[in-house]
């Protein structure tokens, strides 16, 4: 009788197992989602972005895992890890069950350390200046996520190493102003022969606005006189793809 009892309990155990799974603990988890034993045991190149993205936040939700609750969070982004990174807090949480304000801060931070990690990478090391893409790959990881425009200057010696890179101004959504005399006043500091100058659209939008190509020409005009040449200007922004894209004055004949 105790063993027949037993056995009915067990049944009922066994069929409503898979209602109560949320109620189980992490190590009760299958394996592919626990990210954290994954990766100890096999490596952090084995695991993908969800589950890299589950180990940040920890926990999911109610019938839903951390994984699942990372694969939703990187559905809405388009798969994009560059998109993600321009996601704030408010846009973290208020469309995700389960994503509060201390998940919504992890991703933002390892995101954030990643691009930082890329700058130092290319900070380190002798860096050339040869053409528009090598400019954006300089400059871009400081300008593609902010949310207001930035005036950036790089400066290099004949060669076209790069001997210094300067913010020259913030500004708003829209634009901000451009000290063209500060430009070149570190140029004669630092001995640099050329400049090469960035800006980004927060609205994310590549075309040039008439104040874009004054302030170009300006720039050129300027550098003729002091005999140091500017010989790029980029816009970041967005694409119609929505990835980190930039538009270049000289690509198009006007530097």
């Amino acid at each position: 009788m105790e063993k027949s009892s037993y056995n009915s309990k067990k049944s009922t155990q066994l069929s409503d197992s898979k209602d109560r799974k949320p109620s189980l603990t992490l190590k009760e988890w299958a394996l592919e989602d626990r990210p954290r034993e994954k990766l100890i045991a096999k490596g952090k190149k084995e695991l993908s972005n969800a589950e890299l993205i589950a180990i940040l936040i920890g926990s999911g939700s109610t019938g839903q895992s951390a994984v699942d609750l990372a694969k939703e969070i990187l559905n809405s982004n388009g798969n994009d890890l560059s998109q993600l990174s321009r996601q704030g807090i408010k846009e973290l949480t208020k469309d995700f069950k389960g994503m509060g304000e201390a998940k919504a801060v992890s991703i933002i931070a390892a995101l954030e350390l990643g691009y930082r990690m890329l700058s130092e990478n290319i900070n380190r090391r002798e860096y050339y200046i040869s053409d528009s893409k090598a400019l954006f790959n300089y400059i871009g990881p400081s300008l593609i996520d902010l949310p207001v425009e930035e005036f950036w200057a790089v400066f290099m010696n004949i060669r076209q190493k790069v001997l210094f890179k300067q913010r020259i101004s913030i500004g708003g959504i829209t634009g901000t102003p451009v000290d063209i005399r500060r430009i070149f006043a570190t140029a004669l500091e630092k001995n640099a022969v050329f400049v090469a100058v960035a800006h980004n659209h927060p609205t994310g939008h590549l075309t040039p606005s008439k104040e874009d190509k004054t302030l170009t020409c300006k720039i050129l005009e300027a550098g003729k006189i002091l005999d140091i040449k500017l010989i790029e200007h980029i816009i970041v922004g967005i694409d119609g793809n929505n990835r980190p894209d930039y538009y270049s004055f000289h690509d198009n004949g006007l530097v």
